[in-house]
C-alpha cells in the first residue's frame, strides 16, 4: 500500500492546528460549566457543523468571494467578532449565578446554535479551508472530492478533540465546579471570548 506523502503531512498539520487553543475551546469550556458536559455536545456538533459549511462553501469556490472582496469579508468577521463578544459578556454576566436562572437564555439560543454560529460567522475559518486545503491536493486529483476528504478528516479531528476535551473539563469538575473557582473560570472565560473577538475585529487579513 503505497503512503500518501501529502496526506500525512496535512494529518499531521491538521491535528496541531486542531489543539490550538481558540474560540472553540473557550465556549466548550464555558458550556459544560455552565449546562454541563451532556449538553454541551451539542455546542460541538454545532461548531462541526459550522465547518462543515466552510469547507463545503470552500470546495465549491464560493469562499473565494470572501479571500477577495474585503466588503464580504469585513462584513462577516464585524458580525462573528460581535458575536464571541456578546458571548462572552453573558458568561461574565452569568458567572456564579445557579444553573437553572440561565435555562431561558439557553433555550431561546441552544447550545448547537451557539457553536454553529461561532463558527459559521468567522471568516479566519473559510479563509483557512481555502487557503490550506489546495496545497495538498496534487495536480491531476479530483479537487471537490479531494477538497471535502481532507475537510472531512480536520472535521472528525476536531469533534474527537472537543469531545475529549469536554470529557476532561467534566471529569476535573468536582474541583472546577467550587461556587469561587467556577465563578472565576467563567468570568476568565468569558474575557477570553471577548478578547477573541476584539482579535478578529481588529486582526486584518
Amino acid at each position: 500500500m503505497t503512503v500518501d506523502p501529502r496526506l500525512v503531512a496535512f494529518i499531521g498539520l491538521a491535528a496541531l492546528l486542531t489543539i490550538l487553543p481558540g474560540a472553540d475551546m473557550a465556549l466548550v469550556t464555558k458550556n459544560v460549566l455552565s449546562i454541563g458536559r451532556r449538553r454541551t455536545m451539542a455546542t460541538i456538533i454545532g461548531i462541526c457543523s459550522g465547518c462543515v459549511i466552510h469547507a463545503t462553501a470552500s470546495a465549491l469556490g464560493v469562499s473565494a468571494i470572501l479571500a477577495t472582496s474585503a466588503t464580504a469579508y469585513y462584513v462577516l468577521k464585524t458580525v462573528g467578532a460581535g458575536y464571541l463578544v456578546w458571548i462572552g459578556i453573558q458568561s461574565i454576566r452569568d458567572a456564579g449565578k445557579p444553573t437553572l436562572s440561565r435555562t431561558t437564555r439557553h433555550q431561546a439560543l441552544g447550545p448547537f446554535l451557539q457553536g454553529f454560529l461561532t463558527d459559521v460567522l468567522n471568516p479566519k475559518v473559510a479563509v483557512f479551508y481555502l487557503t490550506f486545503l489546495p496545497q495538498f491536493i496534487s495536480p491531476g486529483e479530483p479537487v471537490l472530492r479531494r477538497s471535502l476528504m481532507l475537510a472531512g478528516i480536520h472535521i472528525a479531528m476536531g469533534f474527537v478533540w472537543l469531545t475529549a476535551y469536554a470529557w476532561f473539563v467534566d471529569r476535573i469538575g468536582a474541583v472546577l465546579t467550587r461556587p469561587a473557582v467556577k465563578t472565576w473560570l467563567e468570568r476568565v472565560t468569558g474575557g477570553l471570548l471577548i478578547a477573541l473577538g476584539a482579535r478578529l475585529a481588529w486582526e486584518r487579513r
